[in-house]
C-alpha cells in the first residue's frame, strides 16, 4: 500500500524558519504563508513592520503554486513574454516568490512569500523550500 507524504506543522514551521533566516540576512520584511496540498493555509507568519496587503499575497503565492503545480515564476515570465492569457487563469499568481513543496516526488503544499521585489520574494521562497528537502 503506497501512502502519501503529508506536510506536517513541524515541517511547514521549519520551511518559515529557513525562509525566515533568509530574510533576516538581507534585512527583508516579508510574510512567509505555507499551504497544504489542498491550498489550505498552514502557518503564516509576518514581521511585524511588513505592509499588511502583503499577507494576502503571500498566501495567494503559495495557493497558486500548489494549485498549478508550478513556481508562480513561470507565470510571471509568461506574462512577461507576452502570454498573456496567464492574466485570465483563475488564481494565477504573475509573481515570483510562491514555489510548490515536494517531497518524495509529489507536491504536498506550497510555500508563498511577499514583501520585497519578486526576485527577493524568490530567493526567500528558495531557501525555505530547500529546508523541506534536506529533512
Amino acid at each position: 500500500m503506497n501512502s502519501k507524504p503529508i506536510l506536517t506543522l513541524e515541517a511547514a514551521k521549519r520551511i518559515a524558519a529557513a525562509a525566515d533566516a533568509e530574510a533576516l540576512r538581507n534585512a527583508w520584511k516579508v510574510v512567509i504563508a505555507v499551504v497544504d496540498d489542498g491550498g489550505h493555509l498552514l502557518y503564516l507568519q509576518r514581521s511585524h513592520d511588513t505592509q499588511f496587503g502583503s499577507v494576502e499575497m503571500a498566501i495567494s503565492k503559495a495557493h497558486a503554486a500548489t494549485a498549478f503545480q508550478r513556481p508562480t515564476k513561470m507565470s510571471e515570465d509568461a506574462v512577461m513574454s507576452g502570454r498573456l492569457i496567464h492574466l485570465a487563469l483563475p488564481g494565477v499568481i504573475p509573481a515570483e516568490g510562491g514555489v510548490p513543496l515536494l517531497l518524495n516526488g509529489m507536491i504536498v503544499g506550497g510555500l508563498g512569500i511577499s514583501g520585497v521585489r519578486a526576485g527577493q520574494d524568490g530567493q526567500i521562497a528558495a531557501a525555505g523550500a530547500a529546508a523541506l528537502a534536506q529533512a
